[in-house]
C-alpha cells in the first residue's frame, strides 16, 4: 500500500494522523456516529483544507470544554465533526470511543488516536483534529482550611466574583465549633481581612462579604468554648 505524502500547512494546533484503507473489506467500521455542532461554535476551514501530516503542534495542551473538529480524509465528509473534551478530560473519538485527551498535546494525542484506529480498523491513517474553541479557564485557585467540612484547595470560577461565603459554602459549609465572625482571609502579599461571615450570612451584609483573588488563603478558626 502506497504512502500518503503532504505538503506543509501553516495552522493553529492542528492534529493529523494518516488514514489508510480499512484493514478487511468484509469487516468495514460502521458510519461513525453523528455529532451535534454546538451553538455559534466556529467553523475551522483549515480541517476541511488540510490533508498534511507535516504540521503538528506540540504546544497547546487540551483540558476540559475545549473544542475540536475532526475529520477523517478518507471519509471524505464535507463537514468536519465538532467534539468536546467532556468534564473528565476525555475526547469521544468516532471508532475509538473515549479518549484521554486533558494536557496531552495536539501531537501526543494524535499518535494516540492513530495507534487505536489502526489496531482494529486500519492499516494507514489520515485524522484531522483542529482546535475550535478553547474554554474559560480559571484564574486561580483559593485554599480554605480550619473549621470547615472539606478543607483545600478551589478553582475560582472564571465568570463570577468568588466571595468568602461561596468558598465557604464549596467546602461543605463551617465545623461544628466555626466562629463564623472571624474569618481570615490572608493576601500572598500579606495583606490580611476578617471577615464577619455571621453578619453577612444572617443579616444580609453583602457589601462585607470579600471577593477573593488567586492564592488568597481563608482561615476559619474554631470559638473558644467555656467548660
Amino acid at each position: 500500500m502506497g504512502t500518503i505524502k503532504g505538503t506543509a500547512v501553516s495552522a493553529a494546533c492542528l492534529l493529523l494522523v494518516s488514514f489508510g484503507m480499512p484493514a478487511a473489506q468484509a469487516q468495514e467500521p460502521s458510519a461513525a456516529p453523528s455529532t451535534a455542532k454546538p451553538p455559534d461554535l466556529p467553523t475551522t476551514s483549515t480541517v476541511m483544507r488540510t490533508n498534511s501530516m507535516s504540521v503538528l503542534d506540540d504546544k497547546k495542551r487540551l483540558g476540559p470544554n475545549d473544542y475540536v473538529s475532526f475529520r477523517v480524509v478518507e471519509d471524505r465528509d464535507e463537514e468536519s465533526q465538532h467534539l468536546r473534551v467532556n468534564d473528565n478530560g476525555e475526547l469521544e473519538v468516532p471508532y475509538v470511543g473515549l479518549v484521554p485527551a486533558a494536557g496531552k498535546t495536539c501531537r501526543e494525542l494524535a499518535y494516540n488516536i492513530k495507534s487505536a484506529l489502526e489496531k482494529e480498523y486500519y492499516y494507514h491513517a489520515t485524522v484531522i483534529l483542529a482546535v475550535d474553541r478553547v474554554s474559560e479557564k480559571s484564574p486561580g485557585r483559593i485554599y480554605v482550611y480550619g473549621s470547615v467540612k472539606a478543607q483545600g484547595p478551589q478553582e475560582i470560577p472564571p465568570d463570577e466574583s468568588y466571595t468568602v461565603s461561596k468558598a465557604i459554602i464549596r467546602a461543605g459549609g463551617f465545623g461544628d465549633f466555626a466562629n463564623k465572625r472571624k474569618v481570615k482571609v490572608t493576601r500572598k502579599n500579606g495583606k490580611d481581612f476578617t471577615v464577619d461571615l455571621k453578619r453577612v450570612i444572617e443579616e444580609g451584609r453583602t457589601d462585607e462579604d470579600v471577593v477573593l483573588q488567586p492564592d488568597d488563603q481563608v482561615y476559619v478558626p474554631q470559638r473558644l468554648i467555656n467548660m
